[in-house]
């Protein structure tokens, strides 16, 4: 691989020119934000419940007291070993920011369709302290959008990031190599692999009422994954083919295999 070199002088224009083009983009960026905070609020009518630490709890305990919740769409089907490698690295970044979220009015919490007993013990051996709660028991994945039924599969009527049929059976009967490689590493096939999605949904509480304000998926949680934005900045940027990353405690085991 070749790269060009250049003087001090000429690195220096470059970078100016870079940074407009960097301005632009946060330009656009403080817009998109507006924009999605302009969105309206949808109320929730459902009652949702979910197994807690402590017990049951529904959509409101999740809030623990502030006006705002930003909910994390965990990886982690009811019959999978271990959670997903690409949430979990996710995971660690947001991990340390919950408690400055948490001083500004705003609450973190993860939810995923695995038994709470699963989920607690995966926080642990990875060393997270966030809020994580099981929704195996309700229709909270379901109803948002990131879980899906094995009818809606084979039948091609899964509606993931706003569009329907692109996750169909037939898809996942020749399944890409890496989601093939991802669902073993979880104890399943790629069909049962293939029926929990990722993404992030925000909520407000407003006069006893709860409202839906936002979701995204698929690579619409990509600025939520910190470790990209790192490497966005380094000299070879994402300088990847395939999943190089692991989960946090699997590196040191790869290295003396």
């Amino acid at each position: 691989m070749t790269h060009a070199i250049g003087t001090r002088q000429e690195w220096l224009k470059a970078r100016l020119e870079l940074l407009q083009a960097e301005k632009e983009h946060t330009r656009a960026a403080d817009d998109l934000a507006r924009r999605r905070q302009a969105l309206p609020w949808v109320r929730v009518e459902q009652e949702y419940s979910f197994g807690g630490e402590h017990g049951k709890v529904s959509l409101k305990d999740l809030f623990r007291g502030r006006s705002q919740l930003l909910v994390y769409h965990f990886m982690f089907g009811p019959t999978w070993t271990q959670g997903c490698p690409s949430c979990s690295a996710i995971a660690d970044g947001f991990d340390g920011i919950a408690v400055h979220l948490e001083n500004h009015d705003v609450s973190l919490t993860a939810v995923s369709r695995a038994p709470l007993a699963k989920l607690l013990a995966y926080r642990k051996r990875m060393g997270w302290s966030f809020p994580w709660v099981s929704s195996a028991d309700g229709r909270f994945n379901f109803d948002f959008n990131v879980s899906f039924t094995e009818e809606e599969q084979r039948a091609g009527t899964i509606e993931y990031n706003y569009a329907r049929g692109e996750h169909a059976m037939d898809e996942i009967a020749e399944p890409h190599p890496i989601v093939a490689a991802i669902a073993r590493g979880v104890g399943v096939d790629a069909a049962d692999y293939g029926r929990d999605r990722p993404g992030m949904s925000a909520f407000i509480q407003r006069d006893g009422a709860i409202y839906h304000t936002y979701s995204t998926y698929a690579r619409g949680v990509d600025p939520l994954w910190n470790m990209y934005q790192w490497l966005d900045r380094a000299p070879l940027g994402r300088n990847e083919s395939g999943i190089w990353w692991k989960r946090n405690d699997e590196y040191a085991a790869a290295r003396s295999a």
